[in-house]
């Protein structure tokens, strides 16, 4: 039987969608009860107030990001730079595709979760997984694990930026395809740098 998701899940779904398209402005209760097309203040009924709105949706956000990635946590882990380097590369393309809402509504609520820091620690680690980074360059050689970890994602968030925003943004004459190639190209330059020093 399908999981059928809860009226908190479908706001804070809800939620997530107007962040991403309309910036953090655009996540109202109101904006919510018009777009699910609930009576007036409905959405207020299940969140008081903005903050509160602002949490769930960031919580639903890093509920989604964490069963993402574990489904696509291979068996064993990559043996080679080359190797973790196809599966970062197939990872980025799911956020910056598959999951580009998500990716877009992160960076809109930033704003409201940098005065927050337990909203900015779970918003900071919603995309990529320390541990399991860690856990990656370890398996991989690298003498600081950790440091190798914190570096490699500083990367892949620079990267989800530049092909969200930046010079290689996927528009609409754009595909990731064209990007993969150079994209996992310096992913395992990186990771053979951090796993040498």
């Amino acid at each position: 039987m399908p999981h059928r998701a809860s009226r908190r899940d479908v706001i804070c779904d809800a939620a997530l969608d107007l962040a991403a398209e309309g910036g953090n402005h655009a996540l109202t209760h109101r904006g919510i009860d018009a777009r699910l097309e609930l009576a007036r203040g409905s959405t207020s009924y299940y969140y008081r107030t903005r903050q509160a709105l602002v949490s769930a949706a960031i919580a639903r956000l890093t509920q989604g990001s964490s069963e993402s990635f574990r489904a696509a946590l291979p068996a064993e882990p990559p043996r080679s730079a080359e190797e973790a380097s196809a599966l970062i590369t197939g990872q980025l393309e799911t956020l910056v595709v598959d999951r580009r809402r998500d990716v877009l509504a992160r960076y809109a609520l930033a704003v409201d979760a940098a005065s927050e820091e337990i909203l900015r620690v779970a918003l900071a680690s919603c995309l990529f997984s320390r541990p399991a980074a860690t856990t990656l360059m370890d398996s991989l050689g690298a003498h600081d694990p950790d440091g190798a970890a914190r570096d490699l994602i500083v990367l892949l968030e620079g990267m989800v930026f530049d092909l969200t925003y930046g010079s290689r943004a996927l528009g609409t004459d754009t595909r990731f395809d064209d990007h993969r190639e150079p994209v996992r190209q310096a992913i395992a330059l990186w990771i053979g740098a951090l796993c040498t020093r």
